[in-house]
């Protein structure tokens, strides 16, 4: 069964046209920083630790595992809300249950790369997902920002149309590993794997999917704004109608930001959009055949995914010899798809090739 075509990450369209310049992205950790917004305080009493931690050069389940040992738990009983990548400064959360003992001595992690730098009392483990967002500054270096033709006048526009809702390559691994694997997972033939494994490849497979859809909804122009037989998604929220009709309330609603059009999150069930989105749905479906059934026949739902990502709090800093962009994203959203729109930053082959064990 031979693979079907997909777009890669660096293929897709851009909503604004080709990036306005060429830079290197995370030359150094420091210059890729993210910050996670949990979106709640701790509780202030409970059986467990909420954790923030700042960790430099260090990926998160190593993070987790290095926490673990030191607190004499079973890294099973370590939580996070999110994976952040190792080559960043994180400063993020993590919750391990309540020592008994007193607070484990932290310092010791520093000379690998972890600071825990508040602990509060918490009534529960944090889970996958737990988060309102994430606040990211990050420089692009090898750039001269003050020749940039129409800087202002991009950032201008991404802040009040947004930018495609892509998923970034990160998910789906070297070389498209992700997609591979989950194309032999559909074909019967991965052999015995773990189900956090096969859950990450099935998750590539349904982003892929989308991805293409949404690719097409930019060629033609229509990725933010509502069209008869839209899905919209309210925003900060993952309930949609269907808009059968689109009147004027409902374009005032889209250019205020108040619904997205959506796309497919493919899985069993009947696809809920209709007319013209459904026909692009389908058509795109058509290419991805073993995919589509596999997903269903795995039990994965029909489900949908904003087309259009705000981008908050977003701002440029001239520095020499780079660009400083600042900028807020709601959990989900992948800062590599605001890049692509503002400037061409490749990530050096050593950071890409350099792999953190667990």
């Amino acid at each position: 069964m031979s693979l079907p075509i997909w777009s890669p990450v660096d293929a897709l369209p851009g909503a604004y046209g080709a990036p306005l310049a060429c830079g290197r992205l995370r030359a150094r950790p420091e210059d890729f920083l993210v910050e996670e917004q949990l979106g709640f305080a701790p509780d202030g009493e409970g059986d467990h630790l909420l954790l923030r931690v700042r960790k430099t050069g260090a990926n998160t389940e190593w993070t987790a595992r290095r926490l673990a040992r030191i607190a004499g738990v079973p890294v099973s009983a370590v939580g996070y809300a999110g994976l952040k990548d190792r080559h960043a400064v994180a400063l993020q959360w993590f919750s391990i249950p309540r020592p008994r003992d007193g607070t484990p001595d932290w310092s010791i992690l520093a000379e690998e790369g972890i600071e825990v730098l508040e602990s509060h009392p918490h009534r529960r483990k944090l889970k996958r997902g737990a988060l309102a967002g994430n606040r990211f500054q990050i420089l692009v270096r090898d750039l001269d920002p003050e020749t940039i033709p129409g800087l202002d006048e991009r950032l201008a526009a991404i802040r009040v149309r947004g930018i495609p809702n892509f998923f970034g390559e990160q998910r789906f691994g070297h070389d498209h590993s992700n997609l591979v694997r989950a194309h032999a997972l559909f074909a019967g033939s991965p052999g015995r794997v773990p189900r956090h494994q096969s859950g990450l490849w099935l998750s590539a497979a349904r982003s892929q999917i989308f991805n293409e859809v949404l690719a097409e909804r930019v060629r033609r122009g229509d990725w933010d704004r509502p069209i008869e037989g839209d899905c919209l998604q309210l925003a900060g929220s993952n309930s949609y109608f269907l808009a059968e009709t689109i009147d004027a309330a409902t374009i005032a609603r889209g250019e205020a930001m108040d619904v997205h059009p959506t796309g497919p999150l493919w899985g069993k069930g009947e696809l809920p959009s209709r007319g013209s989105v459904r026909q692009l749905e389908d058509a795109v479906g058509i290419r991805f055949p073993t995919w589509c059934e596999g997903l269903a026949a795995f039990g994965l739902a029909q489900e949908r995914r904003s087309l259009r990502l705000p981008v908050a709090d977003l701002g440029a800093q001239r520095v020499d010899g780079g660009l400083r962009l600042t900028f807020s994203l709601p959990a989900g959203a992948y800062a590599t798809t605001v890049l692509r729109e503002i400037v061409d930053a490749n990530e050096t082959a050593a950071i890409r090739a350099t792999p953190q064990t667990p």
